[in-house]
This record gives structure tokens, C-alpha cells and sequence, in this order.
């Protein structure tokens, strides 16, 4: 058996450690059949490269380092018992929070843990710590949730049934049964966004949706993809992150940061060799933050058999900040035509509901 730092170079991931929270189990690990940890933490140190323009470590990066674990979890879960090899395929990502900056240098501790199993998909949980290795502090930066759905390696159109998660304590299922339910109707009520096109448009007055919008064309490379020719949930969502950072920066002219993503919702698998165009525009603006749309099309350019289609789309919410760090006021949107006016309404419910979601959980409890 591998080491346990090397266990994640089966899966392609570069500059990670994988080591399960349960070594005695991981020790024991003979194969599919045998005991598999319910929680691993991923470990890596912060570079340069690593680094936003204000110095800091780039939300997208974090975004990849949460999805590197959870695909390591939830596979290695899947194939815990005698039956049909499979590769956890990422479906959605629920509310991630950036609760606080990550610097250059310092190590961040990704922790993943499955909490609840359907009967053809898993929910994972990360937090991220970030740790100043000189002076020794922790801090938790990130929290996320995951839900994967396990492909057969024969056929990945093919969705597979789940082992079984042993709970911890009484009514953890109940709960998790709760959370699968929620999520799977929130992804219901978006899939009518899948017409959506972001166009063009000449000439556009500042701060209306058309002067910041932005567009990204990217070839889907092998090492964008896993062993198996599909693109990593990651490497799509650093890309939907960059996107949204560059409206954000057009529309704000200042330093921008990301506070949260709301719900990225994968739609389909995008494979090796197709174009991918990840768009995005401000959809709402709030007095210190705006929402932004981003939309993920994936065109298989040498597949005549297939047309264009829609493969992720999420909301991702930047504040504006000065040169010091503090939070800007942001310039007010001005949306133009009726469908414009729509998503301001839409993404303005969607903030209040959060705000107010946000100050029920601060009021202390009786």
C-alpha cells in the first residue's frame, strides 16, 4: 500500500498532501473492500503563483483545493465496497463563505468529511484552516459544502448507488436527509437559466451590466481533465472565479475580493478537447458588494454529434476594497432592459435573504 502522502497522486492532484484522519484505518487499507475514513485533510503550502493581485491567496485557488478533496473523499468512498469501479463526479457546491483572507506562505489545512449518503450521491463538508507556520496561528478561511455523484469507469453516463455512510450520532441522517432535499430543489429552480447568453453590446455607459461584462474561451487541455477526459470540478470553478473577478474589478476600479459563492450547479461533464466560454455580468449591487452571474458553455468543437450546451452556472458575490484593505462603497448598477431589471430584483431577494439569514444566526441564543 502507498504512503499516505502519496495516496493522491492517483488522482493527479500536484503539491497536496492526502492523509486520512483515521491512520490506524489507513494502515489497514488492503483494498476496495476494506475500511475507508471518513475524513482526510489535504495540506499545502501557499506560493507566489498562488497569489490575486492584491497579494493575497486568489479565491479560485481555494475553490480547487476544496474540490481536490472532496473528489478524494467521496471516490475513495464509492469504491469502499466489491463492485463497479467509479470516479465521484462533482454536482454542486452549496454556499462557500470567504471568512477571511489567506496569505502567501502560509499552509492551508483543507478538512473534508462525508456527512450524509443517498442512495446515488454524497455530501461532503470542508473547512479550511490557514496556518502561519512562523508564529504558529490558525485561522478558518472557507467553509463549503459538496455533493458528488459516483460514474461508472465503463460507462460515465452511468450513475451508481452509494455505499452507506456510518453516522456518529443520532438524527445526523435526518439532518443530511434535510440539507439533500433543500439542495435538490434550489438546483430544480435554476436549471431554467440554461438558455442564458451573455452578448455584446457597443458602446456601453459605465455602470450598466453591458460595460463590465466579460467573456473567457478555454481549450480543455489534459491537464485540465482526470485520468478519465473530464475536466476537473476545480479547474472549472478557478476559471468561474477569475471570470467573476474581472467584472468585478471592471465594474468596481478598485481592488475587489471574493466574499461567497452561491450555489455552483453542474449541469453536465465537460471533456478534453471541447471549448469552454465561462461568461459573466453583475446581476445586483448592494452598498458594499455586488452579485455577479457566471454562466459555463461548453462547445465540442470535434464532435459534430453534439451541440453546445450548458455545463455549470453560479452566483458569486466581490466586495469592492481600498488599497489598505478597507471596504468601498460600490458604484450602483444601472440595469437598462427588462430582463436586466429581473435579475437586479432577483439578486436583490436572494441578498436580503442571506442578510437576514445572517443576523438570525448573530442574535444570541435564549
Amino acid at each position: 500500500t502507498a504512503p499516505p502522502g502519496l495516496i493522491h497522486s492517483a488522482l493527479g492532484l500536484p503539491d497536496t498532501c492526502a492523509l486520512p484522519q483515521a491512520p490506524a484505518a489507513a494502515a489497514t487499507m488492503s483494498g476496495p473492500a476494506a475500511e475507508t475514513p471518513s475524513a482526510i485533510q489535504i495540506c499545502r503550502i501557499m506560493r507566489p503563483d498562488d497569489a490575486n493581485v492584491a497579494g493575497n491567496v486568489h479565491g479560485g485557488t481555494i475553490l480547487k483545493m476544496i474540490e481536490e478533496a472532496g473528489a478524494i473523499i467521496s471516490t475513495r468512498h464509492c469504491n469502499s465496497q466489491n463492485g463497479e469501479c467509479c470516479v465521484a463526479a462533482l454536482a454542486q457546491v452549496e454556499r462557500t463563505d470567504f471568512l477571511s483572507p489567506m496569505c502567501i506562505g502560509e499552509v492551508a489545512h483543507v478538512s473534508a468529511e462525508i456527512t450524509y449518503t443517498s442512495k446515488h450521491s454524497v455530501e461532503v463538508q470542508v473547512h479550511v484552516m490557514s496556518e502561519n507556520i512562523l508564529t504558529g496561528t490558525k485561522k478558518l478561511t472557507n467553509k463549503a459544502t459538496l455533493w458528488y455523484v459516483p460514474l461508472s469507469l465503463k460507462n460515465v453516463d452511468k450513475v451508481l448507488e452509494v455505499p452507506p455512510v456510518v453516522y456518529s450520532r443520532q438524527g445526523q441522517e435526518e439532518e443530511g436527509r434535510k440539507r439533500y432535499e433543500a439542495q435538490k430543489l434550489e438546483r430544480m429552480e435554476t436549471t431554467w437559466r440554461n438558455g442564458d447568453i451573455v452578448q455584446p453590446v457597443l458602446n456601453p455607459e459605465p455602470n450598466t451590466v453591458s460595460y463590465s461584462q466579460s467573456s473567457l474561451i478555454h481549450l480543455v487541455g489534459p491537464s485540465d481533465c482526470t485520468l478519465h477526459g473530464f475536466v476537473h470540478g476545480g479547474v472549472t470553478m478557478k476559471l468561474m472565479d477569475e471570470v467573476a473577478g474581472i467584472v468585478a474589478a471592471r465594474h468596481c476600479k478598485t481592488n475587489i475580493v471574493t466574499a461567497s459563492v452561491d450555489a455552483i450547479n453542474f449541469y453536465d461533464k465537460i471533456r478534453k478537447g471541447c471549448v469552454i466560454t465561462i461568461s459573466g455580468r453583475v446581476t445586483f449591487t448592494s452598498n458594499k458588494s455586488m452579485e455577479i452571474e457566471v454562466l459555463v458553455d461548453s462547445d465540442p468543437v470535434v464532435d459534430n454529434s453534439q451541440k453546445r450546451y450548458r455545463a455549470a452556472s453560479a452566483f458569486f458575490t466581490y466586495v469592492s476594497l481600498s488599497q489598505e484593505g478597507k471596504s468601498l462603497p460600490v458604484p450602483q448598477l444601472v440595469p437598462e432592459t427588462e430582463d436586466e431589471k429581473k435579475r437586479f430584483e432577483e439578486g436583490k431577494g436572494r441578498y436580503l435573504q442571506m442578510k437576514a439569514k445572517r443576523q438570525g444566526q448573530a442574535e444570541p441564543q435564549p
